[in-house]
């Protein structure tokens, strides 16, 4: 695609990368098929066609009108394009760039609930303290805010492990809103690596790897907190190999900071060491295969149990994961159900959710009705922002498989 880029944007560097992107588009329409708001407005401009046109525009004005800015705010950033596009079109990348340089404001709410996410979200004890008052004011709250508070946690039958002499030393990334949200999956991290003798070590006030802001154009701040993660974790590095990602919304951003921080030339090297040493949870537990069916053989043998397998965006189509999942949940009682549409976004995205209640909550049905076609007695996913949709939708137990694999672990050894 030929570009004339603005004469106050063509020295710039993530401009000319941003062309380079667009050069690679062959217009072939194969990514419309598989995007997620083209398929429920049928627009061409809520496609990844029709939005590649319209940041080519964008970057040959150094401008970009409200409305046009709207087809772009409606992106989910699901990246499945990427997935199928025959020309390797790097579009999760571009958009990125250019929300970065859009200067136009988005409509007044929009930019409110913006503003209250990146505030309140990454602060932990503030975004716990209101999720706490939000659960006892539940009955008062409006249903359109309510449903994005996280449920009450049961208490979790998984054992709590103590600091332990394993040989080997991983640091375990909690997550801002898992930690809160769903503390079980954490735990059940913990105790399914230390059943493997690897001790496990956490980053004290560990806080936000900078994607939500990111994702919601505050570019600058975003990236401010990438740098001091890169930081506090290159520190982390001598005494642990491996950097373990809990949830693959955070994990695919750690992995792509290289890319993102690649003009900071003050930590790139250091970026680039710590993304060399990020795994997503299921990466490192393929290390050891047939965990649950080596521990089904030593125990009692379960009751048969179907279950729905959803594979996140941020791990299928961001870190190309998309077998990752079953392979480690295979035993004899457990029966994997079809799900159609696997690819399709399930509309949590983020702060997608929130920010887009419409689109997002249609592609949340479609979603939860694909994964319960075949009546399964668990949902399983891995990332926190599709568990806590997913499950505010579905009268199904909806759980990240990690939980699910302890219990079952838990179940054969006792």
């Amino acid at each position: 695609m030929q570009t004339k880029i603005h004469p106050s944007l063509i020295d710039s560097p993530i401009v000319q990368e941003a062309e380079s992107i667009l050069r690679s588009c062959v217009h072939c329409g194969f990514c419309n098929a598989v995007c997620p708001t083209y398929q429920i407005l049928g627009d061409e401009l809520d496609g990844p066609r029709g939005r590649i046109y319209l940041i080519k525009n964008l970057l040959e004005d150094n401008a970009i009108a409200i409305e046009a800015n709207q087809h772009l705010d409606r992106c989910l950033t699901c990246r499945s394009c990427e997935t199928s596009c025959p020309s390797g079109v790097q579009y999760g990348r571009l958009i990125d760039i250019a929300r970065g340089l859009i200067k136009v404001k988005s409509p007044w709410f929009y930019r409110v609930k913006s503003y209250f996410i990146r505030k309140i979200v990454p602060q932990r004890h503030l975004f716990s303290t209101l999720v706490t008052l939000g659960r006892l004011c539940l009955p008062l709250i409006p249903h359109v805010l309510a449903k994005h508070i996280p449920p009450r946690v049961q208490p979790s039958n998984i054992p709590m492990v103590s600091k332990s002499d394993n040989c080997e030393g991983v640091l375990l990334l909690t997550g801002c809103v898992q930690n809160i949200a769903t503390p079980n999956v954490n735990q059940s991290i913990a105790y399914l690596l230390d059943s493997l003798k690897v001790d496990v070590n956490y980053l004290e006030n560990e806080g936000c790897c900078g994607a939500l802001e990111y994702h919601l154009s505050a570019h600058d701040a975003g990236i401010e907190k990438m740098k001091k993660l890169v930081l506090r974790l290159h520190e982390q590095l001598h005494d642990n190999f491996w950097i373990i990602s809990s949830a693959s919304g955070c994990g695919v951003t750690i992995k792509d900071y290289p890319t993102i921080l690649q003009y900071e030339t003050d930590i790139i090297a250091k970026a680039q060491e710590v993304a060399d040493r990020v795994l997503d949870i299921g990466e490192y537990l393929s290390r050891f295969p047939n965990l649950l069916s080596a521990n089904e053989a030593e125990g009692c043998q379960a009751e048969k149990l179907k279950v729905a397998v959803h594979t996140p965006c941020t791990l299928q189509h961001g870190q190309n994961l998309s077998e990752l999942i079953k392979p480690l949940l295979r035993a004899e009682h457990i029966e994997f159900v079809d799900v159609k549409e696997g690819h399709i976004c399930c509309g949590s995205a983020g702060s997608y959710s929130i920010m887009q209640p419409e689109i997002s909550a249609e592609l949340t049905q479609r979603k939860v009705s694909a994964l319960e076609l075949h009546k399964p007695d668990t949902i399983v996913t891995a990332n926190i922002g599709c568990q806590l949709t997913l499950q505010s939708h579905s009268d199904v137990r909806v759980m990240h498989w990690v939980e699910f694999l302890a219990e079952q672990v838990l179940m054969t050894k006792n």
